[in-house]
């Protein structure tokens, strides 16, 4: 078999801390070399000169909603992932509420083979947890999922998981990290029975009042509760709150057992953006207060929020286009995410080695993700490349995810993703996604 040759001249490298500049050499699907000039090799080899531009390891997402199967008029693999490699993101972890739901390894692998030569980036699939499927969970160890997700709250079907008993059980015995999202829905209920009696007109704005801090702290607490207790591997998705965000220790990630990611939305947004963007911004947990995203942004600098991500969640325009109690919850956002943080960067927020500590090397770290990551010699050659300094404003015509919306439409960037490299494969380049080049299965070390 021939090998294919790509060779990254000039690269504003940032890796582990450290921004270099160097070659790499990309031989087939792995990094063969870096050093500080690299010639073109014998044989076929294609050159890119990246003088000016950031090259870093490729996004992996560890939370995102491609709704594939059963909810394909929202997305689906092919048009999300291609959304996603056109944000840097090279590897995502999707979550099991489709329909039907993955709760079971049998149907967790439908998933698996249903991205399989349609996934434009690599990909890898939680388990969901129901009150009634513990045991096929503990089944699960040997199975491909990153982990086991477990909705504490906001669920959709069957997988609300509020009995104590089999929280406890799943929170003693299982052989994957738990992965929450933490919302209390008992509290919930009563916030939504109150407003629908005593409100009119309703808007947007209830949204955080709703799914109150309260709710979220609540959830969040008895998470973190069982996990010390039963010394358990915890991961807390979407964190929201000042309260919660303060939980969690700044201790190095490996020597963590409980962890926490923040989403792009409560990075950027507060409730004082619900009187423009309204629907657009309805999540859950919901986007709250400055505060609270301040708050926030302190626990990702201070690592004690380890993992920043976007909770990827596409609904149609008619949809979000609803009433309040109507519009479901959730927005696109892997097309936008690297950028996104781009400009916290440019304002002097975070730099660019936390950037893709947050965003690539945490990820793979916490999950075990094998051999992705960062960027190192014998390593799969996953890659974003970033022009720092190429404005654009987004734009319904430029939006790849199937929805066709976003939350940052009219937002002007000044960086811009012009290359992202895939297990050695140029994947998309200057606009355009190569249909030639598809992702591989995540490959999961297990950490117990």
């Amino acid at each position: 078999m021939s090998k294919s040759y790509l060779l990254l001249k000039n690269t504003k490298l940032v890796n582990e801390g450290v921004i270099s500049h160097k070659d790499i050499l990309i031989v087939n699907d792995r990094i063969e070399r870096i050093d500080d000039s690299i010639s073109m090799p014998n044989g076929n080899c294609t050159l890119i000169d990246v003088a000016g531009k950031i090259v870093m390891p490729g996004i992996i997402d560890d939370q995102v909603h491609f709704r594939e199967p059963g909810l394909t008029h929202k997305g689906d693999i092919a048009t999300e992932s291609a959304s996603a490699i056109a944000g840097g993101v090279t590897s995502y972890i999707e979550q099991p509420n489709t329909v039907p739901q993955a709760t079971t390894v049998e149907l967790l692998n439908e998933k698996y083979d249903l991205a399989a030569g349609r996934s434009f980036a690599n990909y890898g699939f939680n388990i969901g947890a129901t009150n009634d499927n513990i045991e096929e969970v503990l089944k699960a160890e040997n199975s491909r999922a990153a982990g086991v997700k477990v909705f504490m709250g906001s669920s959709t079907g069957n997988m609300l998981v509020d009995n104590i008993a089999s929280l406890e059980k799943l929170f003693s015995e299982s052989p994957l990290m738990i992965i929450t999202h933490c919302e209390d829905e008992s509290i919930i209920r009563a916030n939504t029975e109150k407003f629908k009696a005593e409100k009119s007109e309703p808007r947007a704005a209830w949204h955080p009042i709703i799914r109150s801090r309260e709710a979220c702290i609540a959830s969040s607490s008895l998470a973190i509760d069982l996990a010390e207790k039963f010394g358990s591997r915890l991961h807390v998705y979407h964190i929201s709150t000042a309260e919660e965000a303060m939980r969690f220790s700044t201790e190095p990630l490996i020597d963590k057992r409980i962890t926490a990611e923040a989403c792009i939305h409560h990075l950027w947004f507060s409730d004082e953006d619900y009187a423009e963007k309204g629907n657009f911004i309805k999540w859950n947990p919901a986007v709250k207060t400055a505060a609270d995203r301040e708050a926030i942004w302190k626990a990702v600098l201070e690592n004690r929020i380890d993992i920043i991500a976007t909770d990827h969640a596409p609904h149609t325009l008619e949809e979000k286009s609803k009433g309040f109690w109507e519009a479901p919850s959730g927005g696109p956002l892997v097309q936008h995410s690297l950028v996104a943080m781009m400009e916290f960067y440019h304002k002097g927020v975070i730099s660019l080695e936390t950037i893709v500590q947050k965003m690539c090397h945490n990820p793979a770290i916490l999950f075990g993700i094998q051999d992705r990551g960062f960027i190192r010699e014998g390593y799969y050659a996953d890659l974003a490349i970033v022009h720092p300094s190429t404005p654009w404003t987004v734009k319904r015509e430029n939006v790849l995810s199937k929805c066709g919306w976003s939350p940052f439409e009219g937002q002007f960037f000044k960086s811009k993703v012009t290359h992202t490299i895939i297990n050695g494969q140029i994947a998309y380049q200057n606009g355009a996604v190569q249909p030639t080049a598809y992702g591989q299965a995540l490959d999961f070390i297990r950490r117990r």
